[in-house]
């Protein structure tokens, strides 16, 4: 038996490690399919057409406020899948978040209990003030605007199903390029600043002023992805996640340019104490193609 089982694993050994080769024929389509494409009768949505996209956006994973904003994306597509535009949108609504009112809430009742007390000397509520004024949401950073040049690449589409009875074309796009965006943050401030009587938010020794802000552009790079549906041949229906990612100081606090290593608050409220943000936010968009007629591929 020892020798019929070694046999046969020898056997079996030199069978697997026999060289072999494997050879296809290539099949010629002849008759009425040969050299047909892939696709026939495809309809071209995007292929030499413009696209005005009326369009609405909301921020999200948002700390302190959120922001809604009206706008809209134009674009020429030089082909199906190809298309060079631009997108802009302006803040209409900014409410704030919860955390936001929280901290309201104890920062005024710190202030209103604490603006009598020996034991909290000038400095130390000068220094607590200059991060968090008595009004906190007037400090806070906003976006107010975003201008944004892109370049849009749709390499996948099909026909979506719904409820297995209706079907619509469906394509998936990526987009890529600058954005300018009009910020709105703290003007620079320091604790010097509360002795200047043009500057200072204090009365009393009670802040009854909001901090100045200050407009800024920022420059910085925005990507992003969506969904268009096609309802009929000359509009589209958009839903597309947007990244805006830049530093900025959306809080107003004095957090950066001090010890340890300029990671502490130095008294200044300045550009150091801007931080980097993947700001995101989520569009949706009605689009109308000119011209209206659709082309078919042959």
């Amino acid at each position: 038996m020892r020798r019929i089982f070694a046999t046969g694993l020898l056997a079996v050994v030199g069978v697997l490690a026999m060289e072999s080769t494997a050879s296809a024929q290539e099949i010629q389509l002849t008759g009425p399919l040969a050299g047909a494409p892939a696709v026939r009768e495809l309809r071209w949505h995007r292929n030499k057409r413009f696209e005005i996209a009326p369009a609405i956006s909301f921020t999200l994973l948002d700390e302190y406020q959120r922001t809604i904003f009206a706008g809209a994306r134009l674009q020429y597509h030089l082909t199906d899948w190809l298309g060079l535009g631009a997108w802009g949108a302006y803040g209409v609504v900014h409410l704030n978040t919860a955390l936001t009112d929280e901290i309201d809430k104890v920062n005024k009742d710190r202030w209103d209990s604490s603006r009598d007390n020996d034991a909290l000397t000038a400095v130390d509520r000068n220094a607590s003030l200059l991060s968090v004024g008595y009004d906190f949401p007037q400090q806070l950073g906003k976006i107010q605007w975003v201008v944004a040049p892109q370049v849009t690449a749709v390499p996948f589409r099909g026909k979506l199903a719904l409820f297995e009875k209706a079907f619509v074309d469906t394509d998936l796009y990526f987009f890529a390029g600058p954005a300018f965006i009009g910020v709105v943050e703290r003007e620079d401030y320091s604790v010097a600043d509360f002795g200047n009587p043009n500057k200072t938010v204090l009365e009393n020794g009670k802040p009854v002023k909001s901090y100045p802000t200050a407009s800024r552009v920022a420059i910085a790079p925005t990507f992003g992805a969506g969904l268009s549906f096609f309802p009929g041949s000359w509009s589209g229906i958009g839903l597309e996640y947007r990244a805006l990612p830049f530093s900025w100081n959306n809080s107003g606090f004095d957090s950066q340019g001090g010890p340890p290593d300029e990671n502490g608050p130095d008294s200044i409220v300045d550009e150091k104490d801007r931080q980097f943000r993947f700001n995101q936010m989520i569009t949706i968009s009605f689009s109308v193609f000119l011209p209206t007629d659709i082309k078919v591929s042959p």
